[in-house]
């Protein structure tokens, strides 16, 4: 097996998600870009998108680090926006995309028009979230966002399955159809729940952050894998799993955070570069497909198609934003008042991605009575054509229309001020504490020890009011700002003597690095706050 594609278009790919953060344009849109031109430059080799490898192996991952990094509080506060999302529109655009499909293209039977409407009706809100951080959108519209890019894959999945058993002969009507639903939705849920406890027990109890870590990567795939195993759908389990670790890492000792941190960030950054970039390499296989449709002819049915899978998301969400609340005083009351701004917004970052291609590509290619599925190439192509379109006019376009509706982003003041005075609590809890555990001998420190303990209480408390408070004049940074400056300076003077000491022998490669990692817990300290 040849491994120099494979690392060329991993190392390809995160230059160019790397060089994107020096860009106001969103990474995805440029690594899309560049796939869409490396696929034709000469010696360029083909990747072509294996639906068995992306479902089961790159699915799970993103999925997992998405959820763990999401707020389960939030989530839940705006479930019901979310799931009109995630599962109302899902099936509403199946179905309003799938019909016009069969209205627009001549032939092509119905059933087959419903597995292209659930090919593209989950939008990927990985672009439409980075830029929603980048530009500083509500909370509010961030968590909706996210919350439907964590459970509509399992709605267009299940639908996909249903509408493709029609499609190939198999036989799905409507009660096999919602069995089939029940199943996934009820068993993905189930199975998740039914692991997420042990896992957490499992994490606590392990005592090496090494081997926390090496399950906290297989966490993913076992819940996909287990739920998948009997129907269910594993992004369902996936995310119940990660919500609730997340929700509990507090519990797990602090080497292991720092780790998994460090290590799910990479694997997140890797998976997400690969993944858009694979987007755009799949063309040439795409085109090569089409067969007796010409090339003009199917790029009008896809301009259709682009056309109606925007519309459509229009139709479904400023209804499912405004109707609930006019018809019940219960949502008024509990949710805060909304305007247009809301829905345009996310209307627009519908963007699809990945999973719509790689669903689209286990089509198989034949019926079950042995004749050619109809119209598999240019389902292939009207997919390809979707997702790169939503990817680029409304990607690019977004941050234009966020600006254009001059949307508040969270009031950064407002933040800081809570966190301060959460911190404020916290510190004096922690000093009574200190007191009561200082107050008994077996506790006993020698003055300096204990002033130190007090000192870093005392840091930790005005830290984020200094946050608050006057510049300096000459450096225009706040006190606070100062500070984290000289201590990452200091830290560096101190790293720079133990390799000294280590390379004139006074100490051997052990003791720096045991020398040089407490010193590297202290700068991540120090990044910590600066976070």
């Amino acid at each position: 097996m040849d491994v120099f594609p494979l690392v060329g278009l991993v190392a390809g790919s995160a230059v160019i998600a790397g060089a994107a953060r020096r860009t106001p344009v969103a990474a995805p849109l440029l690594l899309v870009t560049a796939g869409l031109i490396a696929a034709y430059v000469p010696g360029v080799p083909e990747y072509a998108l294996d639906p068995h490898i992306v479902l089961p192996l790159l699915l799970p991952p993103l999925l997992y680090t998405a959820a763990v990094d999401s707020s389960y509080l939030d989530l839940r506060a705006h479930a019901r926006p979310i799931a009109l999302l995630s599962v109302g529109y899902v099936l509403f655009a199946t179905l309003a995309v799938g019909w016009l499909v069969h209205l627009l293209v001549p032939g092509l039977p119905l059933t087959a028009a419903l597995v292209l409407g659930a090919v593209v009706a989950p939008p990927d809100a990985v672009a439409a979230t980075a830029i929603a951080r980048r530009l500083g959108l509500p909370s509010r519209i961030t968590t909706i966002l996210q919350g439907e890019s964590l459970l509509n894959d399992a709605t267009a999945i299940t639908a996909f399955k249903v509408a493709l058993a029609a499609a190939v002969g198999a036989g799905a009507g409507w009660g096999s159809g919602s069995a089939e639903f029940a199943l996934a939705s009820v068993g993905g849920v189930g199975i998740g729940l039914v692991l997420m406890v042990p896992l957490h027990w499992l994490r606590t109890r392990l005592t090496e952050a090494l081997l926390q870590n090496t399950l906290s990567l297989l966490i993913p795939f076992v819940a996909y894998a287990a739920a998948e195993a009997v129907g269910a759908s594993g992004v369902l389990a996936v995310v119940v799993v990660a919500l609730h670790l997340g929700h509990r890492s507090w519990q797990v000792d602090f080497e292991t955070r720092l780790q998994e941190a460090a290590v799910w960030r990479m694997v997140a950054f890797v998976l997400e570069s690969v993944v858009f970039a694979l987007i755009g390499l799949q063309l040439p296989l795409v085109l090569r497909g089409l067969g007796e449709y010409g090339g003009a002819q199917a790029l009008l049915y896809a301009v259709g198609i682009f056309v109606a899978v925007v519309v459509v998301r229009f139709v479904w969400v400023f209804p499912a934003t405004f109707l609930p609340r006019a018809l019940s005083a219960r949502i008024r009351e509990r949710e805060p008042d909304t305007d247009r701004t809301a829905p345009l917004i996310v209307g627009w970052a519908g963007m699809r991605g990945v999973v719509s291609l790689a669903i689209a590509f286990s089509i198989p290619l034949t019926t079950h009575d042995g004749e050619p599925f109809p119209g598999r190439d240019l389902i292939l192509f009207l997919t390809f054509v979707t997702v790169i379109g939503t990817l680029v006019v409304q990607g690019l376009t977004l941050p234009a229309l966020i600006r254009l509706l001059k949307v508040a982003g969270p009031d950064r003041q407002a933040r800081t001020l809570a966190e301060a005075q959460a911190q404020s609590e916290a510190s004096t809890a922690a000093e009574r504490r200190l007191d009561e555990l200082l107050a008994d001998e077996r506790n006993a420190l020698p003055k300096p020890l204990a002033d130190r303990l007090r000192t870093g209480l005392e840091r930790r408390r005005n830290a984020v009011w200094e946050r608050l408070g006057a510049v300096n004049e000459v450096t225009g940074e706040s006190a606070d700002e100062t500070y984290r400056r000289l201590s990452r300076e200091m830290i560096e003077a101190e790293r720079a003597v133990f390799v000294e000491l280590r390379d004139g022998r006074r100490i051997d490669d052990e003791m720096m690095r045991t020398l040089l990692r407490r010193l590297d817990l202290e700068e991540a300290a120090v990044y910590r706050e600066e976070g």
